[in-house]
């Protein structure tokens, strides 16, 4: 029994890693039934994130063309994966959209991001969507905090 006042001892106990939680995201989520099931290529010595999507008539907006909405959620997606770079968990903080051509549904679209600048926990990143001859369709920026490490979970 230790006297009052005197501070506990604590063990130190190993570290276990808890199984990674499965991904019900959306955007990229693969055991989201109704997700996008969206996958992007990260090419770690340029820094650059692309993707390739079919608009589909799913995700119709009006005119016949992507719904804005949809088109941001690909910025938003793309962006979000340079975090593995910097091996970190940073949920969007900001996100801005410009919308510079009507995405038409039933046709590939390419979609890139690329990180800006860092300061602190703030990560600046942004992104392109392009049809498959290059013309830019649209264009954003968004601003990532971060909250963890991803490796060690460490908050």
């Amino acid at each position: 029994m230790s006297s009052p006042g005197a501070k506990p001892s604590m063990k130190m106990q190993k570290k276990r890693r808890l199984p990674k939680p499965r991904n019900y995201c959306f955007g990229c989520g693969p055991y989201n039934r109704t997700g996008m099931k969206l996958e992007f290529a990260l090419d770690e010595e340029t820094g650059l994130v692309r993707g390739i999507f079919h608009s589909s008539g799913r995700y119709r907006g009006s005119q016949d063309s992507l719904h804005g909405g949809i088109i941001a959620t690909l910025m938003d997606e793309a962006m979000g994966k340079l975090n593995r770079l910097d091996r970190i968990v940073a949920p969007t903080a900001e996100l801005s959209v410009e919308y510079l051509k009507p995405v038409r549904l039933e046709r590939k679209i390419v979609v890139e991001a690329r990180a800006t600048r860092q300061l602190g926990r703030n990560y600046w990143r942004e992104s392109t969507v392009s049809d498959t001859d290059g013309t830019l369709l649209a264009c954003g920026k968004a601003r990532f905090v971060k909250i963890a490490d991803q490796d060690t979970g460490i908050r």
